[in-house]
């Protein structure tokens, strides 16, 4: 896709987070619309995968996980818009017997979804499990992984950061979505992270800076990241974005970190979300 396309489309996925969370009155729209722009440009113009065959081994496709499983309205947005699914079935996202669920979840066999997850601080050692045995299989293709910062909080990443660098897993690229909010507030409040470009430098991966709300700027840094690969060390990406972007209401804040838009601020929010020739669910 080009800029005008994956712009268009990114618009349409912010439309769909607001409605999806909606409909149920339940489901996290603040960190999905912040990450909408680095969805769109992974699976509508990095990534290399085929979305008409699924299976859960990727083998020959780049492969992408999501750690931070909360934010599964953008992720079950950008799978139907990129032919994982029926587009039409996000329209059953958390209601009773939906393969939508509030995390992705594996037992409900739904394409795309390699990992359950939202447990959070476990994605790191899964992409790093699935980047080393790419290597070993002789597999040239990426693995891709995204996070939160305040997921950092968790001690395994750190354990999976190490194994990363100590064994040279060059072939993954982990972005940090670095919104500065969690649940209960500001990151610096809560837990401060600290410099996490120090962190990861002196843990011996290749760190690289992004801003995230900015589709140029987000092909170009997945772009970049990509060159990167192969030179023996793995990839982090600390991508600086604004919880809730697009919806000006819900921008900045954790309070929309878990909490969905009531009627009047449903349609305050697609007022402000122009309607695609992509269309709604």
């Amino acid at each position: 896709m080009d800029l005008k396309h994956l712009e268009e489309t990114a618009t349409q996925v912010r439309r769909d987070i607001v409605r999806m969370v909606h409909t149920p009155q339940s489901g996290h729209p603040g960190g999905s619309l912040g990450c909408t722009d680095f969805m769109v440009a992974l699976y509508f113009h990095i990534m290399k995968y085929n979305s008409a065959d699924f299976n859960m081994d990727g083998i020959g496709e780049d492969i992408f996980f999501l750690s931070n499983g909360h934010i599964s309205p953008v992720f079950y947005s950008v799978l139907a818009r990129s032919g994982y699914f029926p587009v039409s079935e996000l329209a059953t996202f958390r209601l009773i017997n939906s393969r939508l669920q509030g995390h992705p979840a594996t037992h409900e066999h739904l394409p795309g979804v390699r990992i359950a997850s939202g447990s959070l601080g476990q994605g790191m050692s899964v992409a790093c499990g699935a980047a080393l045995s790419k290597k070993l299989n002789n597999d040239d293709r990426t693995v891709y992984s995204l996070h939160g910062d305040g997921e950092l909080q968790e001690g395994q990443n750190w354990e999976a950061i190490m194994f990363a660098a100590h064994h040279k897993i060059d072939n993954l690229i982990a972005t940090i979505d670095v919104n500065g909010q969690q649940i209960d507030g500001a990151t610096k409040n809560v837990m401060n992270l600290g410099s996490l470009e120090d962190k990861f430098n002196a843990f011996g991966w290749h760190v690289m800076k992004m801003e995230g709300n900015d589709m140029a700027a987000v092909v170009k840094g997945l772009e970049d990241a990509k060159a990167e690969t192969g030179k023996g060390k793995p990839v982090c990406i600390l991508m600086h974005t604004i919880m809730g972007k697009g919806v000006p209401f819900m921008e900045g804040t954790h309070e929309w970190h878990g909490i969905a838009p009531n009627d009047k601020q449903l349609e305050e929010a697609l007022q402000i979300l122009p309607a695609t020739g992509l269309g709604d669910f």
